[in-house]
């Protein structure tokens, strides 16, 4: 698994190159990769089903103990189906909606790349190996969703995604950290094999909070939903496959995964139970607003998305069988639907469901497909959609704390859900045949093909789910989302109860609210003026609220004087170190002095400088001043036994004059820039730093941890590298790199002074112009 997942990165690069070998039949080859990794999956489903988790481990670097280590159960088994057999049908989708564009290759390198992150995300057992890989679903993501990159609208929307999903991202490194340091294990294998209880442990709140932070963040739960439907701005593949198996679904899969070890209490239940109820009808009212059919199926996605996070709260071993099973019948009728939006507008011209009718007769299959799938989103038999929606309401019946409202919300929600299943099944393809952009005729196979696979896998699972293994493998993965042994059995008939009576009046209701809907959606529109202050309004105003903060402090701290600059460099210098060291090492001031007169003659000099270049209005003589400075401090250095570092000292300072001068008169005079009191800070500060580096030094002086590695240059130098000059041995043997840098940095600063040397202003007579006669001022690209 560990090879597969890789190779499809490598896959993901040479896709261009693939673009160019088979052309059109570019993504039928690249759909045999997720065809494989399904056919190697099916292949594995027998001994993870009867024997257990696999575990795959590949040494990374072994002397550090680090490992690259995949687990295979029932739960990572079943989402890795999904994302492998539903990426295929995808990429063969893509081939027949996206031929002829130009940008079909770079389409390519990111849904591979987004395949394989969301397949190793749900294979991963290590924590932070878990975590990369989410964060490159989110990086893949961003790409897909702003594919149209000349669409202000479709980059607006990538970078929403981005925002949210990585401001979560954040915080579920902090819960993974936390986690690892609660159990002191960095292996989900391990963290389950434990035998001391997380929930009792002092992290257990911060972690939780954190962890469902970034996977309510990925999986659009409220109030984070709005990002979702912004992403329909993606290419309708793209859709298709972020809200069946993929993306979306990473919260859903952490949610589930950590479940047995952190679910259960009374945080987890109230907080999941809560959100994913007010999600799921959220989702599904906000989804009669819209006529656009990608909209209505991105907020039925999020209705799905908040059913699923309810019932990991409710966390019966019902509520675990209606988890698994509504997640199944989602995917396959979710990716069916979007390829069938992808459709509609590739052949009509037009996603406005209201603008289309009578398409029955021009497009039979694509109506026969929408019909079957949207018969599973409604839950009507013999779909595997309504074994989903009648284990949903059992699980609600059953539910311990806010059984009330999780019986209402689920109710409420599965009325809309049913009207939108039918607006998506019947406005386009029954009634009055309207006039479309584009005359319509019946989608290429390479479009059907996909989609009919998906919804005849919810009638055959819902017909007979155990003679296709479907109970054996929902037992697999309900029992690792409940960390116990369960038993899934699927059927069509559980006899007459509260939830068939609640389904069967829910269709009724359903249908009802369909036949009004244009009605309904007409007074719906009242709420607008509401509805403009959600969470969506939010995340605008804290954008344009950090735009206008950088304004600010761009105008305040970034205005192009450099003065400025180095003043808030020095000050925050100043902060930081002079309150470590008055607080922490408080430095010993006792020193003896023993200068000789030579040496205070050389350091009076070098003071003098450097106030005479602080006060002069002579910019020659500030150069000078600077110049005496240097060669004062090259002379310290020679006069204590540093005839490297003063021979240094003196090449920089002479090229520093040199510099100085070439260019002193081309610089403008001098101006009246600071008024008394700003020069008086600028003062204070540069008074401030001088007591800061003496600090500094009386600190390193007064403290003593190591002994000096002095005693060592001085035995070891002639034994060990054959020198007797001890700074020559330093230079070349034991700090070789270093001085390798330094002779790099010397050999860089003499071509930066030729270049200055050999500039020559060039007239603008001399520019070269055009075939017109004009200047060739080109300007550089900016898309």
């Amino acid at each position: 698994m560990q090879f597969a997942v890789l190779m499809g990165f490598v896959l993901a690069a040479l896709a261009p190159l693939m673009q160019r070998w088979f052309a059109d039949r570019t993504s039928l080859v690249l759909a045999l990769f997720p065809a494989l990794i399904a056919a190697w999956l099916f292949s594995q489903a027998p001994t993870i089903i009867n024997d257990g988790p696999l575990l795959m481990e590949w040494q990374w670097v072994p002397s550090l103990g680090i490992s690259l280590t995949f687990m295979l159960d029932g739960l990572s088994l079943l989402f890795g189906l999904l994302i492998s057999v539903i990426g295929a049908c995808v990429l063969v989708y893509a081939g027949s909606y996206l031929k002829g564009h130009p940008d079909i290759a770079r389409f390519h390198i990111a849904l591979m790349a987004f395949m394989v992150s969301m397949l190793g995300l749900v294979l991963a057992d290590g924590l932070i190996t878990l975590f990369i890989f989410w964060e490159l679903t989110s990086v893949t993501s961003y790409l897909l969703i702003g594919f149209n990159h000349t669409d202000m609208q479709a980059r607006k929307s990538a970078r929403q995604g981005l925002f949210v999903t990585f401001a979560g991202g954040l915080a579920l490194m902090a819960g993974l950290i936390l986690l690892g340091i609660a159990s002191d294990q960095w292996s989900l294998t391990d963290i389950s094999a434990m035998e001391t209880d997380l929930r009792e442990h002092a992290l257990y709140t911060p972690m939780l909070i954190c962890l469902l932070l970034g996977a309510f963040t990925k999986s659009a739960q409220f109030p984070f939903h709005f990002w979702l439907p912004n992403a329909m701005a993606a290419p309708t593949p793209v859709s298709a496959y972020l809200h069946s198996a993929t993306m979306v679904k990473a919260g859903i899969y952490l949610m589930a995964r950590l479940q047995p070890e952190l679910g259960g209490t009374a945080l987890w239940i109230s907080i999941l139970s809560v959100v994913g109820a007010i999600t799921l009808l959220l989702g599904a009212f906000l989804a009669l607003h819209h006529t656009n059919i990608k909209k209505l199926l991105a907020y039925s996605t999020i209705m799905a998305l908040g059913t699923l996070t309810m019932l990991l709260g409710i966390g019966t071993e019902y509520a675990m069988t209606a988890f698994v099973t509504f997640l199944l019948a989602h995917s396959l009728y979710k990716g069916a639907l979007f390829m069938v939006a992808g459709i509609l507008d590739h052949e009509t011209g037009t996603k406005d469901v209201t603008a289309m009718g009578g398409l029955r007769s021009l497009m039979p299959m694509t109506a026969t497909i929408a019909l079957i799938a949207a018969l599973s989103l409604a839950g009507v038999p013999p779909l595997l959609g309504f074994i989903g929606k009648e284990l949903k309401f059992e699980a609600v019946l059953g539910a311990g704390d806010f059984q009330g409202l999780l019986i209402v919300f689920a109710f409420v929600s599965a009325i809309m859900t049913i009207a939108v299943a039918a607006i998506v099944a019947l406005r386009p393809f029954y009634g009055k045949r309207h006039e479309t952009p584009k005359t319509p005729h019946e989608a290429p196979f390479g479009m059907l093909m996909g989609p009919a696979l998906l919804s005849v896998g919810s009638l055959v699972f819902g017909l007979a789910p155990a003679m296709f293994g479907v109970d054996a493998l929902l037992t697999s993965a309900a029992s690792a989302v409940a960390g116990q042994p369960s038993e899934v059995a699927l059927s069509l008939w559980y006899g007459v109860n509260a939830a068939l009576i609640m389904s069967v009046v829910s269709l009724g209701l359903g249908f009802l609210l369909f036949k009004y809907w244009d009605c309904v959606r007409g007074k719906l529109t009242l709420l607008a003026p509401v509805m403009r202050y959600g969470p969506e309004a939010g995340y605008e105003g804290l954008l344009n609220g950090l735009v206008r903060f950088a304004e600010w402090q761009t105008r305040v701290l970034q205005n192009g004087y450099m003065r400025n600059y180095i003043l808030v460099m020095l000050v925050v210098l100043i902060t930081l170190l002079g309150n470590s060291i008055l607080v922490r090492h408080s430095p010993l001031l006792a020193f003896e002095l023993d200068v000789r007169f030579h040496e205070a003659i050389v350091v009076g000099t070098m003071v003098m400088g450097a106030l005479y270049a602080t006060i002069t209005r002579s910019r020659l003589g500030a150069v000078v001043s600077v110049g005496i400075m240097g060669f004062s401090i090259a002379l310290v250095f020679i006069l204590f036994s540093a005839p490297d570092l003063g021979i240094t000292q003196l090449l920089v300072e002479t090229l520093t004059v040199i510099l100085l001068v070439l260019v002193l008169f081309r610089l403008p005079r001098f101006s009246h820039l600071s008024t008394s009191l700003e020069r008086i800070r600028d003062g204070s500060v540069a008074a401030m730093m001088g007591i800061l580096i003496f600090l500094l030094i009386m600190t390193a002086w007064s403290i003593n941890q190591f002994e000096s590695i002095s005693t060592y240059m001085v035995e070891n130098s002639a034994p060990l590298a054959f020198g007797r000059n001890i700074v020559n041995v330093i230079l070349v043997d034991y700090r070789a790199l270093d001085t390798l840098g330094e002779m790099f940095v010397l050999a860089l600063a003499a071509i930066g002074v030729i270049a200055m040397l050999k500039l020559r202003h060039e007239p603008e007579s001399a520019k070269p112009t055009n075939d017109s006669g004009n200047t060739d001022s080109r300007e550089p690209y900016d898309g």
